[in-house]
């Protein structure tokens, strides 16, 4: 099945209240479907420096609730949370706090954590890949019993819970079922966590591998066209039958509208080592005209399924003639 286009808007900053409240009106007014934020903690720094993060200076959950409340229809997610960085219980009780007050708005993004001098900074050891992805799917488990009915009963190697019903339960909306979660995102780039992400996710946000720890040319070379079809070969493994359910999400970190793309595209190319060819073909790159841009989306949903785009917030004034053309087709 064909997933209709849809698009989001990834931001990390304001310097006050009107300003997110403005940024966040605009998204909606603009036709895109969703607000993410991230969920990272670090400010200017050597750690952050060494990371080549940007910084984020708004805490994922209040920049969350100030944006639903700011809307009336714009969905609002994290993209994605780090489950290491707070208690499990913690994370899905703010959760579904934020769907059940935004009347069902919230897409529930969730993932491993990867960032290696954010840990060390804050003092937070950093299991291996295997043990934080474990970790993941322990609490995903514990997620589902929370959300669903009766009193939970979760004994694992990461979540052990008893005795209590969790509350809230999600918003009423139609197509979700009592019981059910917000719409699941679980984003990665390697084998492991995208098996996950297809096994338990509805949202799959494909993203570079990490395996770094930081952001470079190496996360950037394991994205090209070439290692996305593979990514969504793990991700069929992951989920079988299911797969024609699952929304395909990726971050076009690197967009620029330009009527005159060749320039752009070398030097991105020359950054990342890559050729022009490459950086044009990359699935994390939207680089062109508004009509070159819309074909690109097209022919990479023929390709490997991904329907769901999210552009930076400095971008999505000059993205939103493609937001137009495409949304929900």
């Amino acid at each position: 099945m064909t997933q209709p286009f849809r698009f989001a808007v990834q931001s990390f900053n304001a310097d006050s209240a009107s300003e997110w409240r403005d940024r966040a009106r605009k998204v909606e007014d603009l036709g895109y479907s969703t607000l993410h934020v991230a969920d990272h903690i670090l400010g200017p720094g050597p750690a952050l420096e060494r990371s080549f993060h940007p910084v984020q200076n708004l805490a994922a959950v209040p920049a969350m609730c100030f944006a639903a409340a700011a809307t009336t229809e714009l969905k609002i997610g994290a993209r994605v949370f780090c489950v290491d960085y707070r208690l499990p219980v913690i994370l899905i009780k703010e959760a579904l706090t934020i769907d059940l007050l935004s009347e069902g708005r919230l897409e529930f993004g969730v993932g491993a954590g990867w960032l290696a001098d954010e840990y060390k900074a804050i003092g937070l050891q950093q299991d291996s890949p295997g043990r934080r992805i474990k970790r993941l799917e322990n609490a995903v488990a514990a997620f589902r019993q929370f959300a669903g009915s009766g009193v939970v009963d979760v004994a694992n190697d990461d979540v052990s819970w008893s005795e209590f019903e969790g509350v809230p339960k999600a918003a009423s909306v139609p197509g979700r079922k009592a019981g059910d979660l917000p719409p699941l995102m679980i984003g990665g780039g390697a084998p492991k966590i995208l098996g996950l992400a297809g096994r338990e996710a509805d949202i799959v946000s494909l993203n570079f591998n990490n395996r770094s720890g930081m952001i470079g040319p190496d996360g950037v070379s394991l994205s090209t066209a070439e290692e996305t079809a593979r990514k969504i070969g793990w991700v069929k493994d992951g989920a079988g039958e299911r797969f024609k359910d699952i929304e395909i999400e990726i971050g076009a970190y690197f967009t620029v509208v330009t009527p005159d793309a060749a320039p752009v595209l070398a030097q991105f190319a020359q950054g990342f080592g890559l050729s022009s060819e490459q950086m044009a073909e990359h699935p994390h790159a939207l680089i062109g005209s508004v009509d070159e841009i819309v074909d690109t989306l097209e022919a990479r949903r023929e390709a490997f399924g991904i329907s769901y785009v999210t552009v930076g917030d400095t971008s999505m004034e000059a993205f939103a003639p493609v937001v137009e053309r495409l949304s929900g087709k």
